[in-house]
């Protein structure tokens, strides 16, 4: 590295991981979900088949289109997804 380079952070911290994977009627998910401290509590939701990711609590849960946009899910798949991640973050 650099002597120019400015971290705003560098921390490690363990945290819990969890791999699932579940077909909905239209969509497979293959999740990674992490669990931490930082994001207020929030889980990081990745979708490893679609390359995309979300920092998801219950109140992003409730966000009309969050999920949909996040991870360009139609509504369908979007309630599904939603369903499953109202128990796990």
């Amino acid at each position: 590295m650099s002597e120019e380079t400015f971290f705003l952070y560098d921390d490690k911290e363990t945290t819990e991981t969890r791999f699932v994977s579940f077909m909905g009627r239209n969509t497979r998910f293959d999740l990674a979900i992490v669990k931490t401290t930082r994001h207020y509590g929030k889980s990081l939701v990745l979708n490893m088949l679609g390359s995309h990711y979300a920092i998801i609590g219950q109140d992003d849960l409730e966000e009309e289109g969050y999920l949909e946009h996040a991870f360009n899910l139609t509504e369908e798949d979007a309630m599904e997804l939603r369903e499953f991640l109202a128990d796990v973050v």
